[in-house]
């Protein structure tokens, strides 16, 4: 080792190499309890379902139903809620959730780049290091040498 410099790895370095990126799955093993557990896993099943462009034709297909019921009505008010609470809200949920998961998938691979990313950059630090202590070892060579010469009388 060294006596010009002696490196301190970080903590973190030997926790990182045990752990991976989390994922979804990761979320849904963890929960203070069964029920907490039981909530995450139907809230989970729930959102891939209705996070469906399927889905959301299913609705827009039931929204339709009522809407000569509404347009027969000739009251606006009922036309105006024909569209916001039973269209919009029905359609635009599932395409709204469908976005969500395509930006989703999208961040977790720029979460797995980035990890990735993060996993190189250490790994040519720790080269980095590993050459220095190498360069460090010829210099108190160097060093010792120069010394003794020193001490040998050479000016």
């Amino acid at each position: 080792m060294s006596s010009i410099f002696t490196p301190v790895i970080h903590p973190w370095i030997a926790l990182r190499k045990k752990e991976r990126p989390v994922r979804v799955a990761d979320l849904m093993k963890r929960g203070d309890n069964p029920i907490a557990r039981f909530n995450t896993w139907l809230a989970v099943r729930v959102t891939t379902a209705v996070g469906t462009m399927w889905c959301a034709y299913a609705f827009g297909l039931l929204a339709v139903v009522s809407l000569p019921a509404a347009i027969a009505s000739r009251n606006p008010v009922i036309l105006v809620s024909w569209v916001s609470q039973t269209f919009l809200q029905l359609v635009l949920l599932s395409i709204i959730i469908v976005g969500q998961n395509v930006q989703a998938a999208a961040s977790d691979r720029r979460a797995e780049a980035t990890y990735q990313d993060a996993d190189a950059v250490l790994h040519t630090a720790m080269q980095i290091q590993d050459h220095l202590a190498a360069q460090d070892t010829e210099i108190e060579k160097l060093l010792a040498s120069v010394r003794a010469l020193r001490g040998a009388g050479a000016p």
